[in-house]
């Protein structure tokens, strides 16, 4: 689990938590990552779960013990927080004059995508396509201010493959209208990267209220969104830089785009030829 956030240790292990564990997990998602800051018997009370309870949770995601798990928790919350001045500090100068930026650049992008692949339960990631494919329900995609471009790539090709895709407007008012029409058991498609946008959270909130299912695309030390969200599916996008890349979002993207083609052919077929023929 080297490398993973603590949301995403829960998101991984959740499968395998007892019924009280998972109370631990809920409570913790539900007040992330406040809650796990907290002394043992304050998470228990207010998980709704015991103080043994709750160290048995942390040691299933991984950790020797309790302040372990609440190192973890504020290193991570330290790099969710840090702004490209911040990041940009270890990297200015290191490499300057140096001809082989590019190269050098594009090889932290393929790691990114190998370790965004590893990062990617199998089963979360067909769990989304498979969603996608059974064409039920609409499909909201919405994003944040570096993210909404993936939004819009995403939903301009499943439009070609199944009905029902709208993306969620980025002004609040005009949100508003939209949200009137989501149905429960809709599926939502959210896109939120550090520094995570507040708006996308309370999106998820409202989402969660009428009862849709998130699915949420985020880096590797998850967005706040996770709390409310069904699945989830982490990229890699630290580049020790100012700026975090977002290829491997991207090729997250068209991956899951080329999988549910693939599983909704016999009907996404139909459509894309209905489509080309006017």
């Amino acid at each position: 689990m080297e490398g993973k956030s603590v949301a995403g240790r829960i998101h991984e292990a959740i499968h395998r938590l007892t019924a009280a564990e998972k109370r631990a997990a809920r409570g913790l998602l539900g007040s992330y990552p406040t809650l796990g800051l907290a002394p043992v018997a304050e998470f228990a009370q207010q998980a709704g779960a015991s103080s043994a309870t709750v160290l048995r949770f942390v040691a299933q995601l991984g950790y020797k013990s309790y302040p372990d798990f609440q190192r973890a928790l504020r290193e991570e919350l330290e790099e969710r927080s840090k702004s490209p001045l911040q990041r940009s500090h270890s990297a200015a100068g290191q490499e300057r004059g140096d001809n082989n930026f590019l190269d050098r650049f594009v090889s932290q992008e393929v790691d990114n995508l190998r370790s965004s692949a590893a990062l990617i339960p199998a089963s979360e990631f067909e769990a989304v396509c498979a969603r996608l494919a059974e064409n039920k329900g609409n499909c909201y995609l919405a994003g944040g201010r570096f993210t909404d471009f993936l939004a819009g790539y995403m939903e301009a090709h499943l439009r070609l493959i199944r009905q029902g895709v709208r993306r969620l407007d980025g002004r609040p008012a005009t949100r508003a209208d939209q949200l009137i029409d989501v149905k429960p058991g809709d599926l939502a498609i959210i896109f939120d990267v550090r520094r995570y946008d507040p708006s996308l959270t309370e999106l998820a909130t409202e989402l969660t209220a009428r009862r849709a299912q998130i699915v949420l695309v985020t880096d590797e030390w998850m967005s706040p969104v996770a709390r409310f969200a069904k699945l989830v599916l982490p990229c890699r996008t630290e580049m020790g830089r100012t700026w975090d890349a977002n290829g491997a979002l991207f090729t997250l993207v068209e991956a899951v785009i080329a999988r549910t083609t693939e599983l909704s052919w016999p009907t996404a077929s139909k459509r894309m030829g209905s489509i080309e023929a006017k």
